[in-house]
């Protein structure tokens, strides 16, 4: 292009973001194609027009984490891609990874055949759906990271050498990526795949695949580990199976995430009850964090308006510390604690020292279910022995 074209996007956005301001009075959702520095301050970015193709879906992963790094953290790729046609295997396998884009959007022009879920088989359909309901279940998570790369400037999907920049491996991982520092996405690239390699740096990972399981009323289905419960990894290549229905995704030991039921819009899911997942390290110990303000008023920061608690699992117990509550978040129903890598079933369990009867424990995959009835703006402690 021009001299100075990749420029031409940012001076309009600061001009648009205070239009959308002025005009709605909420936060503004801004997307461009266009960047520059300084892109990140004020809107997101999709990748342009991709082709459908196993190539440019392989080539979003990178790209994705490119723009993390860069200071655009809400950033995607159309997902089947937006110029040719897709083929169901390619939608299916896009439509998981793109769960795990920050920005995630099925979208391509009008000569190319219609892609919608609904459009393809009921088998893909039900894949599909079960790669959105994973990351619904997942937006509180991922509405943490994006608190954290706009206060602190962290990237919401990370490379693992950011994470891991002492282990040589990763330095040229580019087909897996993270959220934060608690998830690992490891998925199929390539077409007829049912097995995908991956790389898992040294600690524990405890495997949720996308196979739900089922459902417990309206709160998120239990992550299930479908094979194996958890791997032990000295920072080696793992092979996964990885059937047409399923992308692999770990949660890293030490780290404790929260989870909301899916509802069909967000904010339908914003009303669902809560659970917390922790997956403990060898030495029973775990930590992680909710944000939760209104999600939309501008100014909640500077306000006050938002609730932050910080959860902590030591010594066969899990506690929180409750930074700020406000009427934000504060009423949020807390209904299971699902802990990972509990190493000897327990014979008791209390709940701000109320016995819990209906607990469950597999000895298989060394995991504990905690019915609980709480909310996030009260203090509890909740003990296993």
């Amino acid at each position: 292009g021009a001299p100075g074209q990749p420029r031409s996007a940012l001076p309009c956005l600061p001009t648009l973001r205070r239009a959308l301001v002025r005009a709605r009075g909420t936060r503004p959702f801004v997307i461009s194609r266009s960047t520059f520095a300084g892109h990140g301050r004020y809107a997101g970015h999709w990748t342009g027009d991709v082709w459908s193709s196993w190539e440019q879906l392989s080539y979003s992963v990178p790209e994705i984490l490119l723009f993390n790094l860069l200071g655009v953290p809400l950033v995607g790729a159309d997902i089947c891609g937006f110029l040719g046609s897709t083929s169901e295997e390619l939608c299916v396998r896009w439509t998981q990874l793109g769960a795990f884009y920050p920005f995630m959007r099925n979208h391509n022009d009008l000569n190319s055949l219609p892609q919608e879920p609904y459009r393809f088989s009921e088998t893909a359909q039900e894949a599909m759906r079960k790669a959105l309901a994973l990351r619904y279940a997942l937006l509180p998570y991922l509405y943490l990271l994006f608190h954290r790369a706009h206060v602190l400037g962290e990237t919401v999907a990370r490379p693992l050498f950011l994470e891991f920049p002492e282990d040589p491996h990763t330095w040229t991982v580019d087909h897996q990526l993270l959220w934060g520092a608690a998830l690992l996405i490891t998925p199929v690239l390539e077409a007829g795949k049912v097995q995908v390699t991956g790389y898992f740096p040294p600690g524990t990972w405890y495997n949720l695949q996308t196979v739900l399981g089922e459902a417990f009323g309206s709160l998120p289905p239990p992550p299930r580990a479908p094979l194996t419960s958890a791997i032990h990894s000295k920072g080696q290549w793992v092979t996964l199976p990885a059937p047409m229905d399923t992308i692999n995704l770990h949660l890293r030991a030490g780290h404790i995430i929260p989870l909301q039921g899916p509802g069909l819009t967000t904010t339908e899911s914003r009303k669902q009850p809560m659970a917390l997942l922790a997956a403990l390290t060898a030495n029973g110990e775990a930590q992680g964090e909710l944000f939760w303000d209104d999600g939309e008023s501008l100014g909640v920061l500077e306000r006050g308006d938002y609730t932050k608690v910080i959860f902590l699992a030591r010594n066969n117990t899990i506690v929180n510390e409750l930074v700020r509550v406000t009427s934000e978040g504060s009423s949020l129903q807390l209904r299971k604690v699902t802990i990972l890598g509990v190493a000897v079933a327990p014979s008791q369990v209390l709940s701000n020292g109320v016995p819990v009867s209906n607990f469950t424990y597999s000895p298989d995959t060394k995991t504990l279910d905690i019915p609980v009835s709480l909310t996030m703006g009260e203090q509890f402690l909740i003990s296993w022995s």
